[in-house]
């Protein structure tokens, strides 16, 4: 830090040279992300709260109110009215939460978690923070999780068992219902990362898609992740961890003796308010007809780029169930591929199970930018023959 202070129009100017350096959702260049473009009220909104502090809520009461109506709409989008949960910055946080939720009501010595092989990487930070013994269950030929493996991998140990209802790497819905039934069985906690999936896959099936259940209507589901900030258009960070009841969120409450709530069961304690009300604010203003009608134009976008490989001959991982889809070159391997697509300024990611080219369609994404990456790759594919 200097001695003395630039003036504020210089360090708006600095600003604006290093902001310069970041790609932009509205290019359509950004295809890997599971972010987007925040919706301009929510970006509006979320500034107007900066101020707030939920990690002292009775000093902000009526952003603990708004805080708690998203979790009323989000329980009562996933089934259960009365969940109770947070808004916190993202679907690490709320995996951490509840794996630290389902360790604490279980009691194990030596507690186990059982996830699938495409879990979030958040479930090995869960592991190394709260101590727990990670197992890891076989995907069948679709990528799903294995239920056998699963079954196979319980032992008096495992304090929960996760499945995942849009896969980061292929978009995938795993077999919730059979693993509600086991854990119901076993009378252990089922957590749903629904990150991805938890704002698009309602939103289908009230379309008449035919996607699996995968929330609380399933008896044994115990808690489930979402991220307004995906698929929700909320700003960045807007995670949520919801809990079937109260009683999760008990068994982590620790005491916060000098605050104006004496319980506090978050990771973290100082918490933005803002994050709450920006999404409080979009998903009033989207309503559930706004959510279906973005949830039918990104599946559209989906379509055009799954229609446009195909007739280039590239090869699909699998048939896209959300809106996400991976592919690889005939001959040329996903990385070089990458590679290919970076410098032509496309920004993509490679999965690893299996290693594909993998694009995300957020809703940032519209047709006239898949035409352009389809002339891109039609390019690539005529260079190699």
């Amino acid at each position: 830090m200097d001695e003395k202070g630039l003036p504020e129009e210089k360090v708006l100017e600095l600003l604006a040279e290093f902001q310069r350096r970041d790609m932009t959702y509205t290019s359509g260049r950004i295809l890997g992300s599971m972010c987007t473009s925040s919706h301009p009220l929510a970006r509006r909104v979320y500034c107007d709260f900066l101020e707030s502090n939920l990690g002292d809520p009775g000093l902000f009461r009526g952003t603990r109110e708004l805080e708690s109506g998203v979790i009323g709409m989000l329980g009562e989008l996933l089934s259960e009215p009365d969940a109770a949960g947070h808004i916190i910055t993202g679907g690490t946080e709320a995996n951490l939460m509840a794996m630290r939720a389902a360790r604490n009501m279980a009691g194990a010595e030596k507690p186990e978690i059982i996830v699938p092989k495409s879990a979030h990487f958040s479930f090995r930070k869960a592991a190394d923070i709260l101590g727990l013994r990670l197992r890891e269950a076989e995907l069948d030929q679709d990528y799903r999780v294995d239920v056998e493996s699963v079954r196979k991998l319980i032992s008096g140990n495992t304090v929960a068992v996760v499945g995942v209802a849009g896969t980061t790497e292929l978009g995938r819905i795993d077999p919730v219902e059979e693993l509600s039934e086991i854990c119901l069985d076993e009378d252990i906690h089922l957590h749903i990362d629904a990150a991805f999936g938890g704002f698009i896959i309602p939103f289908l099936r009230e379309t008449g898609a035919e996607l699996p259940e995968f929330d609380f209507k399933l008896q044994g589901v115990s808690s489930i992740t979402v991220d307004p900030h995906k698929m929700g258009l909320a700003p960045i960070p807007s995670g949520c961890i919801l809990f079937r009841d109260a009683s999760y969120l008990d068994a982590m409450s620790i005491e916060t003796p000098y605050l104006t709530e004496k319980q506090q069961s978050t990771i973290v304690g100082t918490r933005t308010g803002a994050s709450a009300a920006a999404t409080w604010a979009i998903m009033k203003h989207m309503g559930r007809e706004g959510y279906r009608k973005l949830a039918l134009r990104v599946m559209g976008v989906t379509r055009r780029l799954r229609d446009g490989l195909v007739e280039l001959d590239y090869q699909l991982v699998v048939e896209p169930e959300l809106n996400i889809v991976a592919f690889n070159h005939p001959t040329m391997g996903p990385h070089e591929l990458a590679d290919r697509l970076e410098e032509l300024g496309w920004a993509v990611s490679v999965s690893s199970c299996p290693p594909a080219i993998r694009v995300v369609l957020m809703p940032h994404i519209m047709e006239e930018h898949i035409e352009l990456l389809l002339r891109d790759l039609e390019g690539i594919r005529l260079r190699e023959e």
